[in-house]
This record gives C-alpha cells, sequence and structure tokens, in this order.
C-alpha cells in the first residue's frame, strides 16, 4: 500500500473516530428538544444540503442511474439507515457513555464478519480477547444488578444491534469502496438517509396532526448547534471518512479506532452531559479496550496472509 495513501486513511480513521466519539453526546442533547425520527430527520436534511454545496462547489456531478442506486442501497439499509435508527432511540434508554462501551463490540461484530464472509482466520489468542471483550459488557450488567429496568435493557439491544449494523456495513463498504467513487458512495448514502428519514418523520406526524410542529425544534439553540454536528460532521462527514479510510485499509483494522471512539464518548458524557460512571463501568469498559486491541492485534498477520484478503484485492492496496 502506498505510504501516502496509508497515512490519510489513518487521519481519516482517527477523524471519524473522534466525530463518532462525541456524536452519542449531541444525540442526547437533541434528543432533549426532539423526538428521534425528527432528530434524524433534521440531521440528514443537514448532511444532503451540504452534501449537495459541496458537489456544487466542486462541479462534481454523481450519475443517479437505477444499476449505480442498486448496488449502494444495500450499504446504505445498515449506515446510515439501520445504524443510526437504532443508535438513536437506544440512546433515548440508556446514556451516551454506557452507549458508547457497548458500541466498542463492533471490531468484535467486523472480525467475526470478516471470517464468514471473507474466510479471515482467527487463532486462539483472538478468540480469547475476543471472548474477554463480551465478557466486559456483561459484566458491566450483572455488576449494576441483574433488576434493571426493560426500558434499560431495550436500550442496550438497540446499541447493540446498532453495532453489528456498523460491522456489516464495514464489511460490505470495504469491497464497494474498491470499485466506486467513495464521493459518489457518500453522497448516495447520504441522499438516501434524507428521503428515508424525512418520509418517516413526515407520516409521523401527519399520522398525530402535528405536521405545523415538524421545525419546533430549530427554536431551541442547543437543538440547532447538536443537529448541525450530526447532519454536517456525524453523517456526512464520518461517511465520507470512513469511505476514505476502507477504500485504503482492511474492514477489522479500520474497527479498532472504534477503540478509541468509545474512551471519547465515556469521558464527553461524563464531563459535558455529567453522566454519572460506578466502578463498574470502568472495568467493563477496561475489559471491552482490552479485548478488541488484542483481538485486532492478534489476528493482524493472519489478515495480512493472501487468504484474509478481499476477493480480487492486492496487498498491495
Amino acid at each position: 500500500m502506498n505510504t501516502t495513501h496509508t497515512g490519510r486513511a489513518y487521519a481519516a480513521a482517527l477523524g471519524y473516530t473522534v466525530i463518532i466519539g462525541f456524536s452519542f453526546m449531541f444525540v442526547k442533547m437533541a434528543l432533549i428538544v426532539s423526538n428521534p425520527l425528527d432528530t434524524l430527520a433534521h440531521r440528514f436534511t443537514l448532511s444532503f444540503i451540504a452534501a449537495a454545496l459541496a458537489l456544487l462547489i466542486a462541479r462534481r456531478r454523481v450519475p443517479l442511474h437505477l444499476k449505480r442506486l442498486l448496488v449502494i442501497v444495500p450499504l446504505a439499509i445498515f449506515y446510515p439507515f439501520l445504524f443510526f435508527t437504532l443508535q438513536t432511540f437506544g440512546l433515548v434508554y440508556t446514556s451516551s457513555a454506557e452507549a458508547g462501551i457497548i458500541h466498542a463490540t463492533v471490531p468484535i461484530f467486523t472480525m467475526l464478519l470478516a471470517s464468514l464472509f471473507l474466510k479471515e482466520r482467527s487463532g486462539w489468542a483472538q478468540k480469547l480477547f475476543t471472548v474477554l471483550s463480551v465478557t466486559g459488557i456483561i459484566s458491566i450488567f450483572v455488576l449494576k444488578g441483574v433488576s434493571f429496568e426493560a426500558s434499560s435493557m431495550l436500550g442496550i439491544v438497540l446499541i447493540l444491534l446498532s453495532a453489528l449494523s456498523n460491522a456489516i456495513y464495514s464489511v460490505m463498504a470495504r469491497k464497494l469502496t474498491q470499485k466506486q467513487s467513495v464521493l459518489d458512495i457518500t453522497f448516495i448514502m447520504t441522499l438516501i438517509g434524507f428521503v428515508l428519514f424525512n418520509l418517516m418523520s413526515v407520516v409521523q406526524h401527519a399520522a398525530q396532526g402535528t405536521l405545523m410542529q415538524y421545525f419546533d425544534p430549530f427554536a431551541h439553540p442547543s437543538f440547532v448547534w447538536a443537529v448541525l454536528y450530526l447532519g454536517v460532521l456525524s453523517s456526512l462527514g464520518t461517511s465520507l471518512l470512513s469511505n476514505y479510510a476502507l477504500s485504503q485499509l482492511e474492514a477489522s483494522r479500520m474497527s479498532i479506532f472504534n477503540n478509541l471512539a468509545t474512551v471519547i464518548t465515556i469521558f464527553g458524557g461524563v464531563f459535558f452531559l455529567n453522566e454519572q460512571l460506578a466502578y463498574y463501568h470502568f472495568i467493563g469498559a477496561g475489559l471491552v479496550i482490552i479485548g478488541v486491541i488484542g483481538a485486532s492485534f492478534a489476528g493482524r498477520s493472519k489478515r495480512a496472509a493472501p487468504t484474509g484478503l478481499t476477493p480480487g484485492e492486492s496487498k498491495s492496496t
């Protein structure tokens, strides 16, 4: 792989990580004022406007023929649609710090899916670290107490499913970004998110007879700042950065950066949202981070082998 491209890919992955790390906090801020569907609709409206302006300034035209859309739609189902939907609704029932810890399972899901679909092998050390990471998640909720509310459990499940959607997207995008333009993929993904989330929000308001309240959240400055961050940086920015990084890096290697996002999310929730963390959060987070880093490094040599490459990919990619 070209050294310059590698450096840019890691820089993109790092930028993606920092933005994602703080995104949980901004979602919680937006949800104080708005409901999940309106938050998703408004963030993707701003994301689409930003993407359209960027293309207009660059004088770039994205061909939207049916064949290209059919190739990208399966990817867009998992990211942004399922990932952001599950994440936003999950954050209604759990704290941003707790969601960040659960989100650290993305690398584990990614490695399992890469093993299944890309035929990558995992050694005993990689499996051991994988179990350690899962143990970290379980320990948080065992130590927290088995009698927590059903709503809290719903939040946990939704964030876990969000993490799984992210992992599926990473594996799918790794192959697609080798064949399609990163800018084209990002724009079409943003367009699909804009259409779907706005349609869902409008239908909900129409059913409730509250269509005139569609733009009410913008009367709150905190919501405006939150959706600007979520729309321009967390939706459009992360799509562009992750698609570029995945065009240069293996999906499993890219997923390592979610570890740092977890740390950022935890401390963002504590310092900016005054969320409380107990000792078991630190124990669980420590086990998760050690597990995912250990599993990633344990499998590095195997991923570098020819059998671990995406079909049609060369070592120089």
